[in-house]
Parts: structure tokens; sequence; C-alpha cells
């Protein structure tokens, strides 16, 4: 198969992904539709009659097909995009995160690798929603930046660049998660807070706890944070080190690294000396976040800098 030829399989995974993942959200939106007016187990068993049980069992079954069918079709996707990733990095006989679209391309792919890895081990797959929708709008974001596979420019010729970017991809994916988790802590503990226990319906209340769900966030955070630390404030300056000949030049890219290190470093602080949880530290887990995206899509559209080849 000739580069071109696997050029263009990458393509065509990377948008049949796309449409996957599409639908797996449409299952996942479904599976939440279903269960809009069932209770929780523990209240349905206890405030129902046994004949109302079979009919109350209807709309959980269809909640947990979809559910099932969502799952699947997240990890279709997740198989078919890495089909794409890889493709594309054969086509360009290189490393394949070099520019923006593969940047994304191969940080969706992380991403729903970890989701995939921590629905078994957690069972996380109530955030499901959350990582497929963005998913597919960072697969659609980044094929309107998409440049044909190519050599790169000399100075990312570098196995630095490799490990830095590939620190970033994966502490980012985890950092997502992380976000995600503490987006629905925050909508589960105000629902805590504000709804009567007789009004207690929905897949919102089949979820655990929020006090659980901040602690997954935590978790997950806490090994992102490392590996984020590594990519941005050691591969990366021993990168710059190597292709401009100095190792920190406060760049537009390497400042919001280093916000976004700042940001996770107060909040797994905080959470580790002044006990914060809860809504604070959620925020501030999603701040971090928005700084992380920033460094990503809007350093590279509208600040430039250094790094501005790698669009």
């Amino acid at each position: 198969m000739t580069l071109e030829n696997l050029a263009q399989v990458s393509n065509y995974a990377v948008a049949s992904a796309t449409g996957i993942l599409a639908l797996a959200f449409v299952a996942y939106v479904a599976q939440w539709g279903f269960a809009r007016n069932v209770a929780p187990e523990r209240e349905r068993v206890t405030a129902g009659s046994a004949d109302e049980l079979p009919q109350a069992s209807v709309p959980v079954e269809r909640s947990n097909m979809a559910g099932g069918i969502g799952l699947s079709l997240t990890t279709l996707a997740t198989i078919v995009l890495l089909v794409g990733v890889v493709t594309r990095g054969l086509a360009a006989e290189r490393a394949p995160w070099g520019n923006m679209y593969e940047f994304g391309c191969a940080a969706t792919v992380a991403a729903l690798l970890v989701y995939l890895a921590l629905v078994r081990v957690w069972e996380i797959d109530w955030v499901g929603p959350i990582i497929t929708a963005f998913g597919t709008v960072v697969l659609g974001a980044s094929a309107m930046v998409y440049v044909p596979a190519g050599p790169l420019v000399p100075a990312l010729h570098s196995y630095w660049l490799v490990i830095h970017v590939f620190g970033a991809i994966i502490s980012g994916s985890a950092f997502f998660i992380g976000a995600a988790a503490s987006v629905l802590y925050l909508i589960k503990s105000r629902a805590e807070r504000n709804t009567p226990e007789d009004k207690r319906v929905g897949f919102l209340w089949r979820i655990p706890a929020s006090a659980k769900i901040d602690q997954v966030a935590y978790r997950v955070h806490a090994f992102a944070f490392p590996i984020w630390t590594f990519a941005a404030l050691i591969a990366g300056p021993i990168w710059a080190q190597y292709a401009w000949g100095r190792y920190w030049g406060w760049d537009p890219k390497e400042v919001w690294a280093f916000i976004t290190w700042v940001v996770y470093a107060g909040y797994l602080h905080a959470r580790a000396t002044a006990g914060w949880k809860g809504k604070a530290a959620a925020i501030l887990a999603l701040v971090g976040f928005a700084t992380f995206v920033f460094n990503f899509v809007g350093v590279n559209l509208w600040v430039g800098g250094m790094h501005s080849y790698a669009k």
C-alpha cells in the first residue's frame, strides 16, 4: 500500500470514527432519556408493589440497552480512530502528532482509551455523554485545520518532541476525563441539595453519589498531573534547547503550559493540604482544563509564537 493510499485510509477512518462517536452520543442521551421517570433501584423496590415492578423494569431495560449500545459504539469508534491515527503515522513516516489536526485525533483516541479502561475499573460509563460529545466536537474541529500527511519542519525532528507531545496527549486525555467527572459532580451535588427524596427520578439518580464522582475526578487528576509535569516542564524544555538553543523563552505556548501546571498544582495542593472538596475544587479543575484547551486551540490559532508551525 502506497503512502497516498495510507493517507486516504486514515482520512476515511477519522471521518467514520467521528460519525460513529456522534451515534454513541445519541445512544447515551437515549440511555438518560429512557430513565427520566425511573426512581433509584432502592426506591422502586420499596415504594412500588410487586405488580408495578415489571412495568417499571421496561424503561430500565431500554435505558440499559441504550447504554450498552453507546458503549459498544464508543469502543468501535475508538478502534476505527486508532486505525486512522496509526495509518496517518505510516503515511507521514513519523509520529502522528506533528500538527493540530493530528494532535486532535491522537488526543481523542487517547481520551477514549482512558475512558474505556476506567469503565472496566471504576464503571464510569456515566460520563459517556460528555466524553462522546466533546470527542465528536474535537474531531470535527480538527478536520477544519486538516493538513495533508507529510514531513515536519527541521525543528520538529527530535525524539524529545515525540516524548513531549505524547506526554501532553496522555495527561490531556486524563484531564478531560477529570473535567467530565467534575461537571457531573457539580450537577449531581446541586441536585442532591435541592431535590426532595420523593422527586429523585431519572438517570441522574442512578449514577454514583456526588462524593464518589468527586473521588473519581481527584484520582484521575492525581494520575495526570505528574505526566503533565514531565511533558510540559521537562521534556518540553529539553526539546526547546535542541530546537531553539534555549530551555525556556516565555513563548506564549510555554507560558500557558506553565499556567495550566500552576492551576492543577493548586488544585491538588488544596485538596491534599486544605482538604478542599466539592464545588470549589471542581470549579478549579475546570479552570485548569480550560487553560489546557486554550493552550491547544487559542494559542495556536490566535496568539502565534515559536510553536506556530504546529498548526
